[in-house]
């Protein structure tokens, strides 16, 4: 059964893919192969140039904004004038989720609800009505328009579950004059005030692509884990580190895996008994684990190896010793949009396009991030931003659903 809530004062619901940028696309690029035709037919060229350029650039900025509050950081920023909205008192917020079906989204959703909470008491939000379309776009546009009719909605917040289905519904969002926000994942219109979102799928893929080059020789083979076809910020994840392992001879053959532990085994069994893997490639960490219990299974070296900021990728990481980097699609963004609502209320500026910061966990760092979230679940993102937050840190501990 979907879920509609109503988050008012206390409580924090819980539950949670991954998120981001604009998509554009480049039909003169040949499709990327994967080892599952049915998928690779259906699979749409990601790749932009221009979009590849701007994250590569980006990743190297110093962010502006609060040095301790990266949630309120910003990359590049145009700056828009709210002051159209300037309005007092608190304001109802309505939030169409995509979902809250993995750790990365329920570790945001726990770290957003508890930002509703300080809001609440500044009087700046006086509740937050959410509807979780749990993966559905066809759910989704029903939320947004149930809201639209509702007409009580001072904001709407919107994670969108895809990029070109959810295009008109924010439009019609927009089309209230009312403010609308967007995170994590894009649309395909400049409507929103703000579209807020760490660097990019691009900086990620490149992140990624050149830790693994850096780590392993020309004709050395990569196995790529993808979670799923069709979502932007994970579509160009695999474009910019598909395009460098081509340039640097690495031979990377891809997978999409539905995040199933099971699939991951087996994908990375069948591979290892074709001959050497050298590396594994993941446009997402859930399952990471998995696929280093294939190596042992396997009794095979261990990989070169990307994951994410997900505890349980960072210990394994640690109890194995293996090469790593953990890259991150930085979870403090889920405290940026209500902080943005409260700013377009003030009438303050806020960026246009709010590119966050977004910056992987090295070897050097690893030991810091473990001790600073001891105690946290294995489904916990390790750069999730909430410390200073009233529930931290029992609220991640214990991820109860209300």
């Amino acid at each position: 059964m979907r879920r509609s809530m109503k988050i008012a004062t206390a409580g924090v619901a819980l539950f949670g893919l991954i998120a981001l940028a604009g998509c554009t696309t480049d039909p003169s690029v040949a499709p990327a192969e994967s080892e599952n035709p049915e998928e690779s037919a259906e699979t749409t060229e990601w790749f932009d140039q221009e979009l590849f350029d701007k994250q590569m650039e980006e990743r190297g900025v110093e962010p502006q904004g609060p040095a301790d509050e990266p949630y309120l950081q910003h990359i590049n920023a145009e700056m828009v004038d709210t002051s159209e909205f300037a309005s007092e008192g608190a304001k109802k917020a309505c939030f169409a989720n995509a979902s809250i079906s993995n750790p990365w989204r329920q570790t945001g959703w726990i770290t957003m609800n508890e930002q509703l909470k300080s809001l609440q008491e500044a009087g700046a939000i006086s509740e937050m009505e959410t509807r979780d379309a749990q993966d559905s776009d066809d759910t989704q546009i029903a939320d947004i328009d149930y809201f639209i009719s509702e007409g009580d909605c001072d904001v709407f917040l919107i994670s969108p579950n895809s990029t070109a289905a959810m295009t008109p519904a924010v439009e019609r969002a927009c089309e209230t004059g009312k403010p609308v926000i967007v995170f994590d994942r894009g649309v395909d219109t400049d409507c929103p005030v703000t579209f807020i979102h760490p660097i990019g799928g691009f900086a990620w893929g490149i992140d990624t692509a050149e830790f693994l080059i850096d780590n392993l020789e020309e004709g050395d083979k990569v196995v790529a884990l993808r979670i799923l076809p069709g979502v932007d910020v994970l579509e160009h994840r695999w474009a910019a580190a598909e395009k460098l392992f081509d340039e640097a001879g690495i031979e990377a053959v891809d997978y999409f895996t539905g995040a199933d532990p099971a699939e991951i085994k087996s994908i990375i069994s069948d591979e290892l008994a074709k001959g050497d893997v050298h590396g594994v490639w993941m446009d997402a960490g859930d399952g990471a684990v998995a696929a280093i219990e294939a190596f042992e299974d396997a009794g095979a070296d261990y990989p070169v190896m990307t994951g994410e900021d997900e505890m349980s990728f960072l210990r394994k990481w640690k109890d194995t010793g293996l090469t790593g980097l953990a890259p991150v699609y930085s979870n403090f963004q889920w405290r940026t949009p209500l902080l943005a609502a409260q700013m377009i209320f003030a009438g303050e500026e806020v960026p246009k396009e709010w590119v966050l910061p977004q910056k992987p966990i090295t070897e050097g760092e690893l030991d810091d991030y473990l001790a600073a979230n001891e105690g946290m679940p294995d489904g916990h993102y390790a750069k999730f931003g909430g410390e200073n937050l009233p529930g931290y840190p029992t609220v991640w501990q214990e991820r109860q659903i209300p």
